[in-house]
């Protein structure tokens, strides 16, 4: 039976947050002053969600959806959103007293995705109060790992079961053409992306890790076989974006997130099983994806050219190898990266431009929630990688 956080509870926790809580740590100073600029910028009061884009009087195209013609309103999209509760549960990693309210209270947001018209349940693209709209496999599986992630931090067993449930939506999408994975949207089956399957694979690892069913397990492998049989350019080391049900076909565009996925998984399976295969294909996801996507600017600085939503992505899978080798190379060419956005790209408002380079001047430009939401996520992970928790 679904429960729900009492708004009242809630209401008196998060009045109890304070915003101005010293810190001790320059990462964890920075995480907290954006997590904070975030939240006042781009929150709506009224719906207790946020905006698409600060200024939130901007309306954008929103092009990444499969209706392409719709604008953003006055609250984002399922996908932006999701980046204000991962770094929420971030923050809450590194500060529970002051962020575990902000992770009860990310949950309530996502809910009102929750679609119970249509079965299975699952999170649709924006809230169901604004009447249906599509569901992506992918957007599902951001919401299971950040209520599996929630668990972790706090032990409340109801976002486990939400992060089983949000699986099991998943995986009726699943189909056995090609051997298997599932499509992008649930309902056209013209694809079947990294992005979906990925997110699945990597959800159900962390069931694992949190339950030690091996349905989880095997479940985990499933997924992450079909990606590396399907989607992996072996040469390179680089997950492709989908398999084309239609062309029969690959799609090989290249996007830093999807091997990130790859990599988390492969470093959760060596956890899981300490088969050394899966850690050694870790650490050729890494070397690949550094080869191909890392860059350097004039003074030596290493930027990505992606969105650093995607990037984020990659760090985590960069950050859990990091744990197991102790090898820092890849986590401080990011983490150098975003030195220098913080020193080099941002606006008056203290947001980061989309191109951390700072190459293009961004500072009238209107800034993406999820452009905006993955910073603090970034300084937090930061300030763990160097020793500031």
């Amino acid at each position: 039976m679904k429960k729900t956080v009492s708004i009242l509870l809630l209401a008196a926790v998060v009045g109890a947050c304070s915003p101005n809580t010293p810190t001790e740590t320059p990462y964890k100073d920075q995480a907290e002053q954006m997590f904070d600029r975030v939240w006042d910028l781009y929150r709506v009061p009224s719906h207790k969600l946020f905006s698409e884009y600060y200024p939130n009087s901007y309306r954008a195209d929103l092009t990444y959806f499969n209706d392409s013609t719709r604008q953003s309103q006055e609250v984002s999209y399922l996908w932006p959103m999701s980046g204000v509760y991962s770094s929420a549960v971030l923050m809450a990693t590194i500060n529970p007293e002051k962020y575990s309210c902000y992770v009860d209270s990310m949950a309530m947001a996502v809910e009102k995705y929750y679609d119970t018209q249509r079965t299975p349940f699952g999170y649709q693209a924006y809230p169901t109060e604004f009447g249906k709209v599509d569901r992506y496999y992918d957007d599902n599986g951001l919401v299971g790992i950040d209520y599996i992630d929630s668990y972790k931090v706090t032990g409340n067993p109801h976002y486990l079961e939400k992060a089983k449930q949000v699986l099991t939506f998943i995986l009726s999408g699943w189909d056995e053409s090609y051997e298997g994975g599932v499509s992008w949207l649930e309902g056209v089956k013209d694809q079947k992306p990294a992005c979906s399957n990925g997110k699945a694979m990597v959800l159900a690892l962390k069931l694992y890790e949190a339950t030690g069913d091996n349905y989880y397990l095997e479940t985990g492998k499933k997924f992450y076989n079909w990606i590396d049989k399907y989607l992996k350019d072996p040469d390179r080391n680089v997950v492709w974006n989908s398999w084309s049900t239609t062309k029969e076909a690959i799609v090989p565009d290249l996007y830093t997130y999807n091997t990130g996925t790859l990599l988390q998984a492969a470093v959760a399976l060596y956890r899981a099983t300490n088969d050394q295969t899966y850690l050694d294909n870790a650490k050729a996801l890494a070397e690949g994806s550094y080869n191909v996507f890392v860059k350097t600017m004039d003074d030596g600085t290493p930027y990505i050219a992606d969105l650093p939503w995607f990037n984020l992505v990659l760090f985590r899978g960069y950050h859990d190898l990091y744990n197991e080798t102790g090898d820092s190379k890849y986590v401080d060419a990011i983490i150098s990266s975003l030195d220098y956005a913080m020193q080099h790209a941002t606006d008056t408002a203290g947001l980061i431009y989309h191109d951390w380079t700072g190459s293009t001047d961004e500072s009238r430009k209107p800034k993406w929630l999820l452009d905006a939401a993955c910073i603090p996520e970034f300084l937090a992970r930061a300030a763990i990688i160097k020793g500031e928790k």
